[in-house]
């Protein structure tokens, strides 16, 4: 099998919150930590670097952000080597807000690069579940701790 293009991964959905408060979400750790990681270093800022930090894991990432339009867009480059993700809000009638998540730019070989991008897909999907609960519902649902619990074998 031949890649003829570079994977993406790809995930969006609807969260009945205004687009302000959403945005928020994402850039401001206070709230993201109730959904996705478990400690930010800062809010996110163009040109300002941040570490995000899953605690349970073990894991830490650095952030950078080459581009914020409040409320509107994030362009952040993460990981090592580093990926490039997009985050588009659009505001929709009704107080509510469609997150769109793009994710791309991996490295390796074409299966390694498929592999991510699954990978991806399903870690971002996570986080736009958890981010809808709390947003929606106030509740805080672990999706990002639970998906790797100690004890289960790696596949």
């Amino acid at each position: 099998m031949e890649i003829r293009e570079a994977p993406t991964a790809e995930t969006a959905m609807l969260i009945r919150r205004p687009v302000a408060e959403v945005f928020e979400a994402i850039v401001d750790p206070a709230i993201t930590t109730k959904f996705w990681f478990t400690h930010g270093s800062g809010r996110l800022d163009a040109g300002k670097p941040v570490q995000w930090e899953w605690r349970m894991y073990g894991v830490s990432t650095a952030v950078d952000v080459s581009e914020i339009v409040k409320d509107k867009k994030i362009v952040m480059q993460w990981s090592d080597p580093p990926t490039t993700v997009v985050w588009t809000f659009t505001e929709i009638p009704g107080n509510a807000t469609f997150l769109d998540i793009r994710n791309f730019g991996f490295a390796g070989s074409g299966d390694e690069q498929v592999k991510q991008a699954i990978d991806s897909t399903g870690g971002f999907s996570l986080v736009l579940a958890g981010a809808k609960a709390w947003l929606e519902q106030g509740l805080t649902l672990g999706l990002i701790g639970d998906r790797h619990p100690k004890g289960v074998p790696a596949s």
